[in-house]
């Protein structure tokens, strides 16, 4: 009940880069198990379908006109997202190793995570100024 609580509220104030760094390390970790076991398993195919989707949401993302990032940082995602795609029906079929799939997660979590400390900081740096007008 209070853990429900503690995660409505961490969800409320969390920026959408760490969002993003969330839903990649949740995935990435279920990819992990996934790829340890070495069979197909409910387990492997819901960590597949779980990232499929989150990639496929990513490139719909990216191919918006709201999207505001560059047009060569929206051209590479969307490129991983459909090697992805491509990736993932026969690794739903079989026990190909999942380590390309976990590397690029963990890249864009890096990417993400740089992000975030970015946001962090000029968050912060922001407070700080509020803080001094009004001590002023």
């Amino acid at each position: 009940m209070y853990f429900d609580a503690y995660k409505k509220a961490n969800l409320a104030t969390e920026n959408p880069a760490q969002t993003e760094y969330r839903l990649f390390a949740e995935i990435t970790r279920e990819l992990e198990t996934a790829n340890s076991e070495n069979r197909v398993s409910p387990a492997r195919v819901n960590a597949l379908f779980r990232n499929s989707r989150l990639w496929l949401t990513i490139r719909t993302d990216l191919m918006s006109d709201q999207n505001e990032l560059d047009k060569e940082t929206k051209a590479g995602l969307i490129s991983l997202a459909i090697w992805t795609e491509k990736f993932t029906s026969p690794a739903m079929r079989n026990t190909v190793d999942l380590e390309p799939l976990i590397s690029v997660n963990k890249q864009i979590m890096q990417g993400l995570a740089g992000a975030t400390k970015t946001a962090h900081i000029s968050a912060k740096s922001a407070s700080q100024d509020q803080f001094a007008q009004i001590s002023i």
